[in-house]
């Protein structure tokens, strides 16, 4: 698991991302699952950032979920790769 936090001084907003990857040995694929957890405002930049990155589409990743912490959100995004 890789784990990081994206700050952007500039609005004073942040993020987390986790990157878990699940396997499925008989298919020659893994499903990799972002999380983006923050601030509502902090969760859309990012997301906003990786689609201007070419990384996904802004409707591929989950509608925002509350976390038990007030003003907190989480999305997920999962990915397939092939594995050769």
């Amino acid at each position: 698991m890789t784990t990081n936090t994206l700050v952007d001084t500039s609005e004073s907003v942040s993020a987390s991302v986790e990157m878990r990857v699940c396997t499925d040995p008989d298919s020659g694929r893994e499903f990799v699952r972002m999380i983006v957890v923050g601030s509502p405002k902090a969760v859309v930049k990012i997301i906003h950032s990786l689609h201007v990155k070419h990384f996904a589409e802004v409707n591929e990743w989950s509608p925002p979920v509350s976390t038990k912490k007030p003003g907190e959100v989480m999305r997920i995004l999962i990915k397939k790769v092939f594995i050769d």
